[in-house]
């Protein structure tokens, strides 16, 4: 079976930490007392400045050597770990962890799912020359300080300084991969669809991008074919893709039905079925009963 690793909680690198409304923490590495090891949580995306010391960076299928400077962005859509290498000097750099709500008005309604510094396929590493490594240690330089201000527009600020460290990015050469560590490339497919699968939940009324609906959906974001996804699926898991996708959205529209007071239709809506009968037929295959009876025996 597939399994995708859980990182042990670090509370003071999260946004659930951050004075901006649990929005976005900007840290130092030092600050954050611990390694890049720890910064695998896949809850949020990341920005992270290396300035010293060295890393491998296995993101999905790829793997990069962090040996010196460079921009590294994390996604929470990717499956990714952090592993220091042995003898390295200390740790030294900044590292920025933000919800996609908060930057998503800065980035005028692109998304940061869709962006090549956060596409699966993407390239996550950059690496910098003394020229970009200093305009970039002044920048988060300047977003630390101002993660600790009292500022009203604080999270203006922060936001702007986020943005413009997405645009700079995209002017800059990616680092090109070594191949990974050899391993069942099932498993990693697997893995990868499990975790897009994952991290679409729970769904929200204040932010909800719209949801992944079938196999073709994800083979198209992990870049594989369709039919390779379902193979690999139903080898590792012994399940098809397609019965994945149905126990989670059955899953959730029980806890909406359950835990909330959304209107039926809402509920419907916010799961992807284009007319609330969708729904309804959906549900009712999968659980034996309506989504109206059940809200009512809950």
């Amino acid at each position: 079976m597939a399994t995708i690793p859980s990182p042990s909680p670090r509370p003071d690198i999260y946004p659930s930490a951050s004075p901006t409304g649990g929005e976005i923490t900007v840290l130092t590495m030092q600050e954050a007392e611990c390694g890049m090891g720890h910064y695998d949580r896949r809850d949020v995306f990341k920005c992270v400045l290396v300035l010293r010391g060295a890393n491998e960076l296995h993101y999905a299928t790829r793997s990069y050597l962090i040996d010196r400077p460079a921009l590294v962005f994390t996604n929470r859509l990717v499956p990714f770990s952090w592993e220091p290498i042995e003898g390295s000097v200390e740790q030294e750099g900044y590292i920025v962890a933000f919800t996609e709500p908060f930057l998503h008005s800065a980035m005028r309604g692109v998304s940061l799912k869709e962006s090549v510094l956060y596409r699966v396929d993407g390239n996550p590493v950059y690496y910098l020359d003394a020229e970009q490594q200093r305009y970039l240690s002044e920048v988060f330089a300047r977003m630390r300080r101002d993660f600790n201000t009292d500022y009203a527009h604080q999270d203006d600020v922060l936001r702007n300084q986020l943005s413009l460290l997405v645009h700079e990015a995209a002017r800059l050469q990616p680092a090109r991969p070594y191949p990974a560590v050899a391993t069942n490339s099932a498993e990693r497919v697997t893995n990868l669809f499990l975790s897009l699968l994952d991290i679409q939940f729970p769904v929200t009324k204040e932010y909800h991008e719209p949801l992944l609906k079938n196999a073709q959906d994800y083979a198209d974001r992990l870049a594989v074919h369709v039919n390779s996804l379902n193979r690999a699926v139903k080898q590792v898991t012994g399940k098809p893709t397609t019965a994945h996708i149905a126990d989670r959205l059955t899953s959730e529209a029980k806890l909406l039905l359950h835990h909330t007071d959304w209107p039926v239709g809402d509920i419907a809506d916010r799961l992807g079925f284009e007319y609330a009968t969708y729904f309804h037929r959906f549900f009712k295959q999968h659980t034996g009963t309506t989504p109206l009876a059940f809200r009512q025996a809950a």
